[in-house]
């Protein structure tokens, strides 16, 4: 199968050509005959359902055969032989299009076939005499094997499928195929090697006429084990291969519990050496040849398929197989066949649709597939262990919501701690390999497992925050113990690694392992925003990431780089500030500055970050770096990053100035309005108090009435009242306190209504050096009276 479409996470759907040559959505199910008549064109489309991208597009020919497979399957070939396939979630999906396809080129939605031309007598025997009148197909006979190889070829050579149509009723009617075959042994016993040659390039191209009819008669037990001896015989090849002997000797089928069904044995057979065909004997195909065997693929597909529905309806059998994998005393080569079956089996599974693969693993689930991984990969047998990964792997593959289950039930049953991820962890931190291939392949199931977009969200359980918890309170800390052990005080010295042996970063595979660490850490400050925040906080985890910057090792320099560049790109102000107070760019201009002038993957690492936070100005990292290194990085002229990030500061530290300059000004005229307000309602309620003292003592008179005008006049003067007033006096909170003595002439009048009165004005700092030079100089400040 060339191409495949999901329709579980697409959208099937049909348009028809208008007159104004554009597309109109006829939706699914809604076509009529009567309709069908009046479109100019109609095509297939699918599309994503997130993305909204067009996954394909294939135009609907009325003489292309489609050919409806397993309930869910529309399979057909493209008019260059490029093999199409849409697979449906569900047989009601599938149906609608099926008969939407049929409508479209005037067939009946009953039939599996559009075009079969061999359930329609009349047409076949049409073609077929067409064929012969047409095609001069040799006779099987020895003498005229080169004739029938030039015929072959040539029509291979033709762009018009029609003609390979043909030929292949031609062939598949008749045992022409068989009689080839007969052939085959003849030379090969004559020892004809020109012959055999020519047999080798005659299969060859019926295998390249793709179908399934030619198929189904060359791959059967009769005839399969010939095809493999015909193309041994390559000619590009000085000597031929011995295929038949490795797949009759060599290759053995070892039943790790007894199959007693010949059907599914057979098949089994059957798919293991049409594989091999696939992968070993046909050659690698041309540009031009790379559609010719998607039939082929599609045979091995569906043979697979069958397999599996095959020994998952078999009860028996998989319980079998669970009982032996459960038992301990089980030596270590019976369970190394038991896990390479399930690795292949699972492998199998992956064909099956959305629906049916999802009741497979769930029947798995319900025999303990789980326990049972969880037990071997603790075993020491390195084979034992990668394959019960792979197994796992395709479990999280199709359902991690069901790992992610047991993973947290287990933790509510464990006594001990002994998690299932937390082993995972252990076998990722204590891979032996140099290259690490066995902690990569973990690190990345842990990923999915950890990975937001495939957590259910549903009203009454909200699995995202549930497994998260539970993973940063119980989990991260066991995969991420390296980075901690090495980055401790006992390795460190003044933030400086030092020494070359196993437990340092100098260690090539030990930076490895930290560079997959800080890979995962750093996808979990992208998806994971609350919950690494407050662990990397509460840890100070980016201080100890930033020691690794100075490993000899460039990769984990970087990795070290890209965790922080992913916490700044989140534009959060909290790791901001930490950054900040932590002063943690200073490891970062040391590795740049170390690095000189190369111009290396490092130097453009640390100039993105800079010229991120140049072009987002984060403000409080843009003053920062300058205030903290821009005397050290602004001798770097080849990019004008430095530069730009003191203007980023120029121009922000002016914002601020002009901002405090008219705060000042504002804040300065409220507090002095504020006073002279006080000050004016201070003096109207000492002369409205005067006011009434003399209206007790004498009788007011018009001519002896005091002016208020006069009397204000009086007490605003300072000159004449110099020596009636006080000094105002600042006190030690910072507020005046201002005095009123009356004169002497006045004394028996008002000595009782002598009074003190504080006013809180604040003064501005730059006032204050005015105010104690004035307490020098009495005189250069107006006196206040009531």
């Amino acid at each position: 199968m060339a191409e495949s479409a999901m329709a579980d996470k697409c959208r099937v759907k049909l348009y028809s050509l208008n007159r104004d040559q554009q597309w109109d959505d006829l939706g699914t199910g809604h076509i009529s005959s009567a309709y069908v008549e009046h479109l100019q064109s109609v095509c297939l489309l699918v599309q994503s359902d997130s993305s909204e991208a067009l996954i394909l597009e294939s135009k609907i020919n009325s003489n292309t055969p489609y050919q409806r497979q397993q309930e869910t399957l529309i399979v057909w070939s493209e008019a260059e032989g490029h093999g199409m396939a849409l697979s449906f979630q569900d047989a009601e999906g599938c149906q609608q299009i099926w008969e939407d396809i049929c409508r479209v080129q005037g067939k009946d939605p009953s039939v599996c076939i559009t075009q079969d031309l061999l359930d329609e007598s009349d047409q076949f025997d049409d073609i077929l005499e067409t064929a012969d009148v047409l095609f001069d197909l040799p006779s099987c006979e020895l003498g005229k094997l080169e004739d029938i190889d030039d015929f072959v070829s040539s029509i291979l050579a033709l762009p018009f499928p029609i003609h390979k149509e043909r030929l292949a009723l031609i062939l598949e009617n008749g045992n022409y195929i068989k009689n080839l075959l007969q052939l085959f042994h003849t030379c090969e016993d004559q020892g004809d090697t020109e012959g055999l040659h020519h047999l080798y390039e005659i299969i060859k191209g019926i295998l390249f006429l793709n179908k399934t009819s030619l198929f189904e008669i060359m791959f059967s037990d009769e005839c399969i084990m010939d095809v493999v001896g015909c193309l041994e015989y390559d000619p590009a090849m000085a000597q031929p291969k011995r295929h038949r002997e490795f797949l009759t000797q060599h290759a053995k089928f070892k039943e790790v519990v007894p199959i007693t069904d010949c059907e599914l044995m057979q098949k089994i057979h059957q798919t293991y050496r049409v594989q091999y065909i696939h992968d070993i004997l046909m050659p690698i195909p041309s540009m031009f040849e790379e559609n010719f065997l998607s039939t082929l693929t599609t045979f091995i597909f569906l043979n697979k398929v069958e397999i599996v529905r095959m020994l998952h309806e078999d009860d028996k059998f998989l319980s079998e197989v669970f009982v032996q994998l459960r038992n301990e005393t089980i030596d270590d080569d019976k369970q190394r066949e038991l896990l390479f079956f399930f690795r292949e089996f699972c492998k199998f599974s992956q064909t099956l649709q959305p629906p049916n693969k999802d009741a497979l693993f769930k029947t798995l689930t319900h025999l303990g597939i789980l326990p049972v991984l969880k037990t071997v990969m603790s075993r020491k047998d390195l084979q034992i262990r990668s394959a019960a990964t792979d197994i796992l792997t395709y479990l999280v593959e199709c359902s991690p919501s069901m790992i992610r289950e047991f993973i947290m039930e287990e933790a509510q049953q464990s006594v001990d701690g002994n998690l299932f991820i937390n082993l995972i962890s252990e076998q990722m931190i204590c891979d032996t390999d140099p290259e690490l291939g066995g902690a990569i392949h973990l690190m990345e199931l842990i990923r999915a497992l950890i990975h937001p977009e495939n957590m259910l969200s549903t009203p009454s359980k909200c699995e995202r925050s549930e497994f998260l918890y539970f993973f940063y309170k119980h989990c991260i800390q066991n995969f991420i113990a390296p980075l901690f052990a090495i980055t401790s005080e006992n390795i460190c010295e003044g933030d400086n690694v030092v020494g070359a042996d196993k437990n340092s970063p100098n260690n090539y595979q030990t930076a490895g392992l930290l560079s997959l660490i800080l890979e995962l850490l750093t996808f979990c400050v992208q998806h994971h925003t609350y919950y690494i925040k407050n662990y990397i906080l509460s840890n100070d985890l980016l201080r100890r990431v930033l020691i690794l910057m100075s490993s000899k090792h460039t990769f984990l320099t970087l990795s070290a780089l890209r965790f922080m560049r992913g916490m700044i790109g989140l534009k959060d102000e909290l790791y901001n500030y930490y950054i900040i107070k932590g002063n943690l760019f200073e490891p970062v201009v040391n590795a740049f500055l170390k690095n000189g002038t190369r111009y290396n993957m490092l130097n453009s690492a640390v100039i993105e970050l800079f010229e991120y936070i140049r072009v987002e100005n984060i403000k409080s990292l843009v003053i920062h770096i300058v205030e903290k290194f821009y005397k050290t990085l602004e001798s770097i002229e080849y990019v004008q990053t430095f530069k730009g990030l003191k203007i980023r500061y120029d121009e922000e530290t002016d914002q601020q100035n002009l901002i405090r300059k008219n705060l000042h000004s504002i804040l300065y005229s409220h507090i002095l309005c504020r006073g002279i307000r006080v000050l004016e309602k201070k003096e109207k309620m000492c002369i409205k108090e005067d006011s009434k003292e003399e209206e007790a003592v004498m009788p007011p008179l018009e001519d002896d009435f005091p002016d208020p005008y006069d009397k204000v006049m009086e007490t605003k003067n300072p000159k004449e009242n110099e020596d009636k007033v006080d000094l105002p006096k600042r006190t030690s909170s910072g507020s005046y306190k201002i005095s009123s003595s009356p004169s002497a002439g006045d004394a028996n009048e008002t000595s009782s209504q002598s009074s003190s009165s504080t006013v809180g004005l604040k003064n501005d700092p730059d006032d204050e050096e005015k105010d104690e030079g004035d307490e020098t100089s009495p005189k250069k400040k107006p006196h206040l009276s009531s």
